[in-house]
């Protein structure tokens, strides 16, 4: 009956001898573990055999495997299972050769290596393969383990002196990468929990606190106010239809936007801020003890401290599609709130009637020095022209039309005086006495004519021709023609701009009446409140990243 060999593993293989580095070095790592070497009996033939001997299992021939190299083979089967990359292994060959091993493979330079109680994978083997210059390569071998100070090579344990507790590293690489895994992630929701709490108290330092001061504020110490809200709108006049088919038909907000922004300007300028201070006590009511600190105002403010209260107290909008101006007045007093709304309103009322006022006195003044000299025009040369008809005594076209009608009528005798005369004359033996009267009619019609011709053309001493008097009297009557259309023009001017001006007169209409308050209007507390986390979370978002992106610029 054989015994069976006390080893972890065998194999049958071929009689070769292992290497004479490989014995030595594996029986130094595992002397416990070397059992007895029995040969193997041979097998009998199964027809030669005893009963006793078929009965027996029949044992294979071949050698067996010693502990040393089923250990070794172990070994190395643990050592590929550990995922070494290919770097690692030739680093673990060439620090083998450095050490004088004789490795049949990278894994068995890694075995060789552990079991001399080398890393391989130490930071400190691989600046020893770089050999300073003026030593020798010999003194470079390593020395035994009890002669290495410094430090502890693995896998050489370190004895417990009197502790009997089990060890706690682990055999199996499995379980040593899971260990290790576990180890990171431990440390991995270390951080995340101490950066938690780091960003938690930056949060609470930067929003958290703030806010809490901001609604504190809102809540405690800000004094209520009292908000008045009005509208008004500013319109025109629609008379005037009778200079335009349009009059009256278009819409007034659309002609009065320019007004609207001016008054709205006014209103909301340091003009109107000391007028008010002046007429109601705008600096003293915000001087008061009762307003906090943040809103008061100083006894001894400056106009431009109190413009700016002003400003943030006092909001006008103006809204072009509605031609409506609203405004709100806050005051820490319902009523001094809608006592200072309704001033405002007053000083823009005012402010409107003056707008178009300079406008309308220099149409209105044109207009009427244009009227008052066309019509002293036109009395001038109407006198000139009454006075040319006395002066004449006659109307010189009336004359001159009676003379050239007795002319008309001596050159129709002369002509029938003329034609008696010829036909006397016609006879052999004309009528002497006819033929003189005739002739002498035709001699006195001619000087007859040629003393209406002399008349009406010849000027007497002093004094122009009856021609020369009808062209002045003709021209004197255009003059006065020409003046009563001056005069007319002028006339309609006057007209057209009385009626501008009268379209241009603005007027304000209240819309929405001021009306103390009864509930204070601010501060808006919750709303105020979630504005300042907004805000106070925003800087810091913004600020935060601001950061990061300069620590990874710096970084990179």
């Amino acid at each position: 009956m054989t015994t069976k060999p006390k080893a972890r593993k065998f194999r049958i293989k071929r009689n070769t001898p292992a290497p004479e580095t490989d014995r030595p070095q594996a029986s130094d790592a595992a002397p416990e573990a070397v059992p007895s070497e029995q040969p193997c009996r041979p097998t009998p033939h199964p027809a030669t055999a005893t009963p006793d001997q078929q009965a027996k299992p029949s044992a294979r021939e071949g050698s067996v495997s010693s502990a040393a190299e089923v250990v070794g083979e172990t070994d190395m089967d643990a050592i590929r299972r550990e995922g070494l990359t290919g770097r690692q292994l030739r680093m673990a060959r060439r620090v083998a050769q450095k050490h004088n091993l004789a490795p049949t493979s990278d894994f068995d330079a890694v075995r060789l290596l552990r079991t001399k109680g080398i890393d391989p994978f130490q930071r400190s083997n691989m600046l020893e393969l770089v050999v300073p210059q003026g030593e020798d390569e010999s003194s470079q071998t390593p020395k035994p383990l009890g002669q290495q100070t410094g430090r502890v090579q693995l896998p050489q344990t370190v004895p417990a002196a009197g502790m009997t507790l089990p060890s706690t590293e682990l055999a199996n690489p499995a379980e040593r990468r899971q260990r290790e895994i576990s180890d990171i992630q431990r440390d991995i929701t270390r951080r995340r929990r101490r950066k938690l709490g780091l960003l938690m108290v930056r949060l609470a330092f930067f929003v958290m606190l703030p806010t809490f001061a901001a609604g504190y504020y809102f809540y405690k110490v800000a004094t209520p106010m009292y908000a008045t809200d009005s509208q008004f709108l500013i319109i025109q006049s629609e008379g005037g239809g009778g200079a335009s088919p349009f009059g009256g038909i278009l819409p007034t907000q659309f002609a009065n936007s320019a007004d609207s922004i001016a008054t709205q300007a006014y209103l909301q300028s340091k003009d109107a801020m000391l007028r008010l201070d002046r007429d109601v006590g705008f600096k003293d009511h915000f001087a008061q003890d009762s307003v906090d600190p943040i809103q008061r105002l100083d006894a001894d403010a400056t106009n431009e401290e109190a413009y700016k209260v002003y400003k943030k107290n006092v909001k006008i909008g103006y809204d072009p599609t509605e031609g409506v101006i609203r405004m709100e007045v806050i005051a820490a007093d319902p009523a001094l709130s809608a006592s200072f709304s309704e001033s405002l309103i007053n000083y823009a009322e005012e402010r409107v009637n003056n707008l178009s006022k300079q406008k309308r006195e220099d149409g209105m003044r044109d207009a009427l020095e244009g009227f008052e000299t066309a019509q002293q025009k036109r009395r001038d040369a109407q006198e000139a022209l009454i006075k040319m008809q006395v002066e004449n005594g006659v109307d010189p076209e009336a004359e001159i039309i009676a003379i050239r009608t007795q002319i008309t009528t001596y050159e129709g005798l002369l002509i029938e005086k003329e034609l008696e005369l010829a036909a006397l004359m016609d006879n052999a033996r004309p009528n002497r006495a006819k033929v003189d009267g005739a002739r002498g009619d035709v001699r006195r019609l001619n000087e007859q004519l040629d003393k209406l011709k002399e008349k009406m053309n010849t000027a007497t001493e002093g004094e122009n021709s009856l021609a020369q008097q009808a062209v002045t009297m003709q021209l004197a009557q255009a003059d006065l023609a020409a003046a009563d259309m001056v005069l007319q023009s002028a006339q309609t001017a006057m007209d057209q701009a009385r009626t501008e001006a009268s379209r241009q007169v603005r007027y304000l209409t209240v819309a929405v009446e001021p009306v103390a308050p009864e509930e204070p209007t601010y501060p808006r507390k919750f709303e105020n409140t979630i504005l300042a986390f907004l805000i106070f979370a925003g800087i810091y978002l913004m600020l935060s990243l601001t950061a990061s992106i300069l620590r990874e610029q710096v970084t990179s």
